[in-house]
């Protein structure tokens, strides 16, 4: 099944233009053709394509809005984005698929990586809310330093690290009913003073298990996580 992302005002549907260009001119849809669509807020629709232009396609919507079923957790992944940025793009789709809310991207002192693009992220999420039928699609922040993303709020906030110190399993956090805001860092780890410094911030250290993990998976873990124990 084909979704279609749409802006949807009244009983009218409109798609964005790489929605438009792809319903057009690689799909060949037809005036009269029933689509599905999402408005990226959490609503499904159905409707009849009315307009089939490669710039704007628009549909006469005949059912909806129809709510996605929320999650009963808010999950906030912060995480500094690796050298190789596949890597980090390969973790978000994943991640959407599973169930994510909101993703940040850290700049840190052993950050490899200092440039996201953000518009090829968003492609990347769009691509996974739709593969796994789903209609929210989490918001996307841009890159940011260490000590602004500090300044996040949340139920609980937790920094996940190598060093020695006692840390909460994550098989210990109870995510149900919460907003949780997760740190992960680069290849190199959060230097001390940075870890030091979330600890002021009123962050806890988390454990991810006794195998050390790469970037990209501890990020993958952290929402894995979340949705089990949740």
């Amino acid at each position: 099944m084909n979704i279609f992302i749409a802006t949807v005002t009244g009983s009218t549907g409109t798609l964005t233009p790489e929605e438009s260009w792809h319903c057009a001119k690689v799909l060949r849809k037809k005036t009269g053709d029933r689509l599905h669509l999402i408005d990226g807020k959490g609503n499904f629709y159905e409707g009849d394509l009315e307009l089939v232009s490669e710039k704007q396609c628009r549909v006469t919507i005949t059912k909806g809005p129809v709510a996605q079923t929320k999650r009963n957790y808010y999950l906030h992944l912060a995480i500094a984005p690796t050298k190789q940025i596949d890597r980090i793009e390969w973790m978000i789709e994943k991640a959407v698929e599973i169930g994510i809310d909101e993703i940040s991207f850290i700049s840190c002192k052993n950050s490899e990586r200092t440039v996201v693009k953000k518009e090829r992220i968003y492609k990347i999420v769009e691509s996974a809310v739709k593969q796994s039928l789903q209609a929210l699609i989490p918001r996307i922040n841009d890159l940011r330093s260490f000590k602004d993303v500090l300044k996040e709020t949340a139920d609980q906030k937790f920094i996940a690290h190598c060093y020695e110190e006692p840390k909460q399993e994550i098989r210990q956090i109870a995510f149900a009913g919460k907003s949780t805001f997760v740190m992960i860092g680069p290849e190199g780890d959060f230097t001390p003073e940075e870890a030091e410094l979330a600890k002021q911030h009123h962050f806890v250290a988390l454990s991810l298990g006794s195998t050390r993990l790469r970037t990209e998976t501890a990020g993958l873990y952290v929402c894995q996580a979340a949705s089990l124990l949740s």
